[in-house]
């Protein structure tokens, strides 16, 4: 018989036996294409979500051939995709030339089409809203790609707008609402719902030309309370006017009028590199990569540790199926069939059902990715061109998933080919002892596998990186055997059922260390997944500035008009927000003239200077001489703890919250001090009751006093103030004794000295009131603002309320995809391993009917060994991530060390963030379920069992 005809006849058996067992070849299947379907989705919506240069064209230009713009700067050269230019000259111009007449750019014949937006107030459901209205003509044949109608109709009048659906959502409105753009007063009818493809979450609203602006416009020159449009500059959407659509020598043409171009055709077909004039001036430019095409090092490790999991995932499936498959096995041998006929029928099942998992896996991937597609874009927050698919890659994903079912039953194989017909027609397991070799070479790859990883990270090198996490993983699985064994040293201490158990688990190691290790390699990559991300959060939330305190909300007023109208505004704000206890209200303090009214020049106002004393505590060590030997010195702590003392606190970046100038002087009393700043001292309060300021930086201290310099300058435009101030600047230095607050207060934002009202007006200072600062118990939201601004509108206007925005998410598409994919791999993982778990143990559960177990004992040690299985891997697979997410954070560390020793004065803050939310749901919730399948999915009536041997 050849060697294909003994293959043909394996894999006939194979696919019978599949067949036969239906139940345990779907648990296969399934472990097989979860792995696959994971990945052939990521590659797929990875894929997609790239958009081509084209794409990107369309979504910018829409269907026009080019996009013509101003660049204030006379006569340019640019480069053919027109980011970037440079006056023709090479010389910034002496004064800023006077706008372009864009029309003469434009190549005789051709069609343009203008968008100019505005910044605009319009009314709401709930109130008032701040947007961003463009004029536009949405109708136009050029708009098609930029802007796509959902619903309704495009404008076809100078009285109807199109609106994008999160300003519909946010301001409660829907196709057919009005809005009035309040400075003018004008109605607008909303006609329709569209989306920009480029940005799914803008919330702008498009009217056609001349609808918003002119209206305004000449309104407010009518009537001079209505303040004129902030309009920005015009953009045209330009169509050639032949077929050739917008070439180079146009370009040029219109780089001389001053305008920069982004040509459809020039971006498609460059130019040569001699007949771009900006290279001639500027050969660097063309060696600028502006894309960046570093391949994320998580993305390099959890790949790699992800093409071990498909691997680890199928074991546990082909070792329970060979063991069920003993006896047919057995029968083989005795039908003259040898080992390798025997070990071919394993591999066969191995070959069957790993293609079925492989094409499973990627015809459901591709189909759960089509699907899913709208929920993808909406998170991503742009359409996809199109759904990219690359079959070279899909193969590549369906032949690794078809090799990993191969590889997978490879041991099975080996072990079924071992054993004596009689053992397998017996149901006879055996007695074999474990390989003491086995462990010590697990434990020694496991400690090698950590310090390349850990070599990496302190080197910067992320191959290392990856190459010592798979390394350490595989170290791990090798000990695998070692610490299921030490668990039924366990069971003495423990009931009846996880007692059985956990010795069931340790007797045999075979059928539990494959399922430890499948789990295992799942939870491995979400806890590596989360602890990098986690790490990444903590510190973007470090480096983020806020503009006020944590828990609060200000109102503020922009001039001295809008001051009268306080009283009103914060009676809003008490009304309609989440005010959780009292206000404080804050003025501000100038010397002089205010210079927020008098701005002409430098010599038009007064000033006023809080001194900062030199010296140590004083002078900030890192932005001082010597600065960078210091930084070389300094650890990541040490750094960190230097740039938050109240000496460094505030050179990097100063937040001038309540205050124009860079002094953070503001005028308050003790109701500031609980509602804002959280200090609750009595000695404090006490101190501005009785005139003596709080200084919450001590820096600004020396001997319990501080320097307040100021120049009492008018003027002549200040004809009140002048009159009682005649003459020359008068220049004042005064040391004022002060209340200095604990360190850890000097970061409160934009303060740095409360100063009493009758202590200012003793220093001949001036004072206006500004605002309050509520406690309030979340954020205000869309409805909440609306509503607020609309009933300050109504009084007059001119306040505005400010809350902070938080901190900015820097989470990539990338790490969010391998997440979920992670995520969703973990559960499927436990899932199937409590079915495999449940097969293999029947012969268990029936020894225990036949020596009168109740059904709930049955129940109770199925559910327990599943419950062990997932327990024990959960908790090895969080110690296996975690060696790549601190190794990675080791290579950030490295480069943020070495960037701070540049510049002293940037973060070398790279935390190490445990995300014990994930940890704490792979380590109870999965386990748990696991468990509670088992145990819900394991039949309590007692089934007829032949009696072996």
């Amino acid at each position: 018989m050849s060697v294909f005809t003994g293959w043909r006849a394996a894999l006939r058996i194979a696919r019978r036996d599949a067949l036969r067992a239906k139940g345990r070849s779907a648990l296969v299947v399934a472990m097989i294409a979860l792995p696959v379907l994971g990945v052939t989705a990521a590659d797929i919506t990875y894929r997609s979500a790239e958009l081509s240069p084209a794409e990107q064209l369309t979504s910018r230009l829409g269907a026009a051939d080019a996009l013509y713009s101003d660049a204030g700067m006379g006569p340019i050269q640019q480069m053919p995709d027109g980011n970037m230019y440079d006056t023709a000259s090479g010389e910034a111009p002496s004064e800023e030339p006077a706008p372009i007449d864009m029309r003469r750019a434009f190549p005789e014949g051709a069609r343009a089409l203008s968008e100019q937006p505005v910044p605009a107030t319009v009314t709401t459901k709930y109130g008032i809203a701040s947007v961003e209205v463009i004029e536009f003509r949405t109708s136009d044949r050029m708009a098609r790609g930029r802007i796509d109608l959902l619903k309704g109709a495009l404008p076809r009048s100078m009285g109807e707008m199109v609106a994008t659906e999160p300003f519909l959502d946010s301001a409660g409105l829907h196709v057919g609402s009005e809005v009035t753009v309040t400075p003018s007063g004008k109605k607008y009818t909303i006609t329709g719902a569209v989306e920009l493809p480029a940005d799914l979450k803008a919330k702008q609203l498009y009217a056609d030309p001349g609808a918003v602006i002119a209206p305004w416009q000449a309104m407010a020159d009518h009537d001079k309370k209505v303040p004129a449009p902030n309009a920005g500059s015009v953009q045209w959407l330009v169509e050639g006017p032949g077929r050739a659509g917008i070439g180079w020598e146009d370009v040029l043409a219109a780089n001389k009028a001053g305008a920069v171009v982004t040509s459809r055709q020039v971006s498609e077909n460059p130019p040569p590199d001699s007949e771009i004039p900006l290279l001639r001036s500027h050969p660097d430019y063309n060696s600028m990569d502006m894309g960046s095409e570093e391949t994320s090092a998580a993305l390099v490790t959890v790949v790699a540790m992800t093409i071990l999991e498909i691997v680890l995932l199928a074991g546990p499936a082909f070792a329970v199926g060979a063991r069920r498959s003993r006896r047919q096995l057995g029968l083989l041998g005795t039908c003259g069939g040898d080992r390798g006929q025997v070990r071919a029928v394993v591999l066969g099942g191995g070959l069957v059902l790993g293609g079925a998992g492989a094409v499973a896996g990627v015809v459901v991937g591709l189909l759960l990715t089509v699907v899913c597609r709208p929920l993808i874009e909406d998170w991503a927050g742009h359409r996809f061109g199109s759904l990219v698919i690359r079959p070279t890659e899909l193969l590549v994903v369906a032949v690794l998933g078809l090799i990993t079912g191969v590889l997978a039953a490879l041991a099975p194989a080996i072990v079924a080919g071992r054993q004596s017909v009689l053992e397998s027609l017996t149901g006879r397991r055996g007695v074999r002892r474990s390989s003491r070799v086995l462990p010590v070479t697990g434990a020694c790859v496991l400690a090698l596998g950590v310090l390349i990883a850990v070599l990496g990270g302190t080197s910067g090198d992320s191959t290392l990186v990856a190459g010592g996490s798979v390394v350490a993983e595989v170290g791990l699985l090798a000990c695998i055997p070692v610490i299921v064994g030490l668990l039924g040293r366990l069971g003495r201490r423990f009931p009846l059922s996880p007692r059985m158990a956990l010795r069931d688990a340790a007797r045999n190691r075979g059928r539990t260390a494959p399922a430890v290790a499948a789990v295992m390699a799942a939870v491995a990559g979400s806890v590596a997944i989360a602890t990098y991300m986690a790490s990444n959060l903590a510190e973007s939330d470090y480096e983020y500035t806020p503009m006020l305190a944590e828990g609060t909300i200000s109102l503020s007023a922009g001039d001295a008009k809008a001051v009268e109208r306080l009283p009103a505004a914060r009676a809003a704000v008490e009304h309609n927000m989440a005010v959780t206890g009292g206000r404080a209200d804050i003025s501000r303090v100038w010397a002089g003239s205010d210079c927020n009214v008098y701005y002409e020049d430098e010599s038009s106002c007064g000033s006023m200077t809080l001194v900062k004393p030199t010296g140590k505590g004083h002078t900030c060590p890192l932005a001082d001489k010597g600065a960078k030997e210091l930084a070389a010195r300094l650890s990541a702590d040490e750094h960190r703890t230097l740039m938050r003392s109240p000496a460094c606190v505030d050179v990097r970046i100063s937040v001038g919250t309540f205050s124009s100038d860079s002094n953070n002087i503001v005028v308050g009393d003790a109701a500031l001090l609980t509602t804002y700043v959280k200090l609750h001292d009595p000695a404090a309060a006490a101190a501005l009751k009785a005139g003596t300021p709080v200084l919450l930086n001590e820096a600004y201290a020396e001997n319990g006093e501080v320097t307040l310099k100021a120049v009492h300058r008018y003027n002549p435009k200040d004809t009140e103030n002048r009159k009682l101030h005649p003459g020359k600047a008068r220049k004042t230095t005064d040391r004022l004794k002060v209340y200095v607050a604990k360190p850890e207060y000097a970061t409160t934002p934009g303060i740095r000295m409360i100063l009493p009202q009758r202590t200012a007006e003793r220093l001949g200072l001036h004072t206006q009131p500004y605002g309050s600062v509520y406690a309030v118990s979340h954020q205000p939201t869309d409805a909440e603002n609306q509503r607020t601004s609309a009933t300050i509108d109504q009084a007059g206007g001119g306040l505005w309320v400010q809350s902070n925005s938080g901190p900015n998410d820097r989470g990539s598409t990338i790490q969010l995809i391998l997440t979920l994919f992670a995520g969703v791999v973990t559960m499927g993982a436990a899932a199937i391993t409590t079915g495999l778990a449940k097969a293999d143990a029947e012969a268990d559960l029936t020894t225990l009917s036949a020596v009168g177990a109740p059904p709930r004992v049955r129940r109770s040690l199925s559910g327990f060994q599943c419950l062990v299985v997932a327990l024990t891997g959960v908790l090895l697979g969080t110690a296996a991530g975690l060696v790549p997410a601190v190794a990675l954070r080791l290579v950030d560390l490295r480069q943020a060390m070495e960037q701070m020793r540049q510049q002293p004065m940037e973060s070398a803050y790279t935390p190490i963030v445990l995300p014990w939310a994930t940890i704490g749901l792979l380590a109870v919730a999965v386990p748990l379920l696991a468990g509670g399948l088992a145990a819900a999915f394991t039949r309590s009536r007692v089934a007829l069992a032949r009696r072996a041997g």
